[in-house]
């Protein structure tokens, strides 16, 4: 059995299940009534996805569908940041939506603060865009993801390589 137990906190949507969300989203444009016809489209492009349609509000009607999909996959939408509606030529309006990956140094400092602060005998360590804690107990690993949950911090977090 190792002295020191550890586990990784990190901020990483799962591409698989964005990708099936996205896939979801235009099948469901593709078919509906009030769409037909329509120039309305989702495109991921990287890190980012762009909704294109005729107006803002046909625009918010597929954000609003692709929300739903991701709610269906269970990819939580602090992972998306909409950006600005711009209209763009021939009347139609397009946005851009960035998936978030990554902890920023910012909240990671803010994270290791939070945690050094519970007073439980761990060491939490930034690494690049993740966090991780080691610690001699497994209880207290485990009272620090309670704490960190309880935070209830802006970013989604998901904790991983717990051993």
């Amino acid at each position: 059995m190792p002295q020191d137990h550890s586990f990784d906190i990190v901020s990483q949507p799962n591409a698989q299940e964005v990708d099936n969300a996205l896939l979801m989203a235009a099948k469901e444009l593709a078919n509906r009534f009030d769409f037909k016809g329509s120039i309305s489209s989702i495109a991921k492009e990287g890190d980012k996805i762009k909704l294109v349609s005729e107006d803002e509000f046909k625009l918010k009607n597929v954000w609003n569908i692709l929300t739903e999909k991701f709610a269906k996959r269970q990819v939580p939408l602090k992972f998306f940041e909409p950006g600005k509606v711009e209209t763009s030529l021939g009347g139609s309006v397009k946005q851009e939506i960035t998936i978030k990956k990554g902890i920023p140094q910012e909240r990671a400092k803010e994270m290791t603060k939070l945690i050094k602060a519970s007073g439980l005998k761990v060491q939490a360590q930034i690494q690049g865009d993740e966090i991780r804690v080691s610690g001699k107990k497994l209880d207290d690993l485990q009272a620090v993801i309670a704490r960190i949950k309880a935070a209830n911090l802006p970013i989604a977090l998901s904790f991983t390589n717990y051993r």
